[in-house]
């Protein structure tokens, strides 16, 4: 009995040895296993271009077009892409830009946006001379595309348009029955932010290119969603949205500002596709109904994706204004699951002012040169973002700013009518707070292009 006692727990150790064995080897393979993109080249042939993803193994792909704008979606499974990969599709006229991500299960989408639309086809290759594995994709542009279109008086008619203001949705927090943090002196949360969000109102409608829109002007509740279905049945291009912190250590201080997080933002991608059956709602100007489930979680991410960059891009040039005004506390951009910052296709920040937990601050918060300087460093985020990120068709999109070396004599006046501008813009355009101007100085003068 002793012996057959001994020999079970050898071959029980023996077993737990070879499976963990095992445990560490079949990661290992499966390492291996995982393809890498090591290179990608194009060349321009005829009426297309040709991809070439040099790979360290065959990969399992697909592929998809996507319109408005026109891309190629390319799915690798279990692949990962080398370091600056990319920069060989640099001078492509055909490609505007490339993306890429990982996604779960180790595979990798890439993203191709393109200047007109192409037809996709695609072929593996096997090891030949010096090449190893690749993936070949060709985009062939269709006879449709090629051919140009007669130019007559009407189109061109047509094609006419009035550039747009950019519309920035202005969202003070809580509201009506719900009062938001309350101050030691009895300072209302709603309150203070329906008064900053009023005097950064002001300020956007005397912008040029720029137009306001109040997702409430007045002591009224509304619930998260509703606020931003506001604006996106206002086709707001910012959603800004302002409240004051509170903690319960008194000493807590600073602003803060803060975009979607992806946990948000997956969330928020699983109500939508929930939904899209019955909605025909648009996403970046795609409506989701009757998409089948793949395609509409394809567009949806893609939106999302872009969304939270701009989100970032704005939050972080606000943040920056806001450390001009006061302390902030935290350095760099925050990220959280607000609802209010849900919307898949509106580039959306939550600014917390100040805290309104602690008196100093709060006392603060109450007085109306700290109301505008919050709005007036809200709107110097906004002429900063705007720089880079003004959407197409927009007057900001055609602004080409021109330089002016000022001259003994001249006046900010004469300079306005000289270039056709008015001096408000001038003013803006260079945070002048007055007329006086000095020889060499030098101002940015707006001008309108196209």
């Amino acid at each position: 009995m002793a012996y057959s006692a001994t020999q079970s727990v050898y071959k029980k150790n023996k077993l737990a040895s070879v499976l963990g064995l095992l445990l560490l080897i079949f990661p290992l393979i499966g390492w291996c296993q995982e393809a890498v993109v090591q290179n990608i080249r194009s060349t321009e042939q005829g009426a297309g271009t040709r991809l070439v993803f040099d790979v360290s193994a065959p990969v399992e792909h697909s592929l998809f077009t996507l319109s408005a704008p026109e891309r190629v979606v390319i799915d690798l499974a279990k692949t990962q892409i080398a370091p600056a990969v990319i920069d060989g599709l640099a001078g492509n006229r055909y490609i505007k830009n490339v993306r890429h991500a990982r996604r779960e299960g180790g595979n990798l989408r890439v993203v191709l946006d393109l200047e007109q639309h192409f037809i996709p086809k695609s072929f593996l290759l096997p090891p030949s001379g010096s090449y190893g594995h690749r993936l070949v994709i060709d985009l062939h542009r269709s006879a449709a595309v090629v051919q140009k279109p007669v130019v007559t008086r009407s189109n061109i008619e047509r094609k006419k348009y009035i550039p747009r203001d950019v519309v920035i949705a202005i969202d003070a927090g809580h509201g009506g029955k719900d009062p938001g943090a309350t101050g030691r002196k009895g300072t209302r949360e709603k309150n203070v932010v329906l008064a900053i969000a009023q005097e950064l109102e002001a300020l956007i409608s005397r912008e040029q290119g720029m137009r306001p829109l109040m997702v409430r002007d007045k002591d009224v509740f509304l619930s998260l969603r509703d606020r931003i279905k506001r604006a996106r049945d206002n086709k707001a291009d910012i959603f800004i949205s302002i409240h004051a912190d509170a903690a319960k250590d008194k000493r807590a201080t600073g602003s803060s500002v803060y975009v979607l997080s992806r946990n948000g933002a997956s969330s928020e991608a699983a109500r939508w596709l929930a939904k899209r059956e019955n909605s025909a709602d648009l996403i970046g100007g795609v409506s989701l109904d009757g998409k089948d489930k793949l395609l509409a979680s394809v567009l949806l991410d893609l939106s999302q994706t872009a969304t939270i960059e701009d989100s970032v891009d704005l939050a972080d040039d606000l943040l920056t204004q806001l450390k001009h005004v006061g302390e902030v506390k935290h350095q760099r951009v925050e990220q959280a699951g607000f609802v209010v910052l849900k919307s898949p296709d509106i580039p959306s920040v939550l600014v917390e002012t100040a805290f309104i937990s602690n008196p100093a601050e709060e006392k603060r918060l109450r007085s109306r040169a700290y109301q505008k300087a919050l709005a007036k460093a809200m709107l110097k985020g906004l002429r900063s973002y705007f720089k880079n990120n003004a959407p197409p068709g927009t007057i900001l999109a055609n602004i080409k700013p021109s330089q002016h070396v000022i001259q003994q004599g001249e006046t900010l006046s004469g300079i306005a009518a000289r270039y056709q501008v008015n001096i408000r813009s001038i003013r803006s355009y260079n945070a002048l707070n007055s007329d006086k101007i000095r020889a060499g100085q030098i101002l940015k003068i707006p001008v309108m292009g196209g």
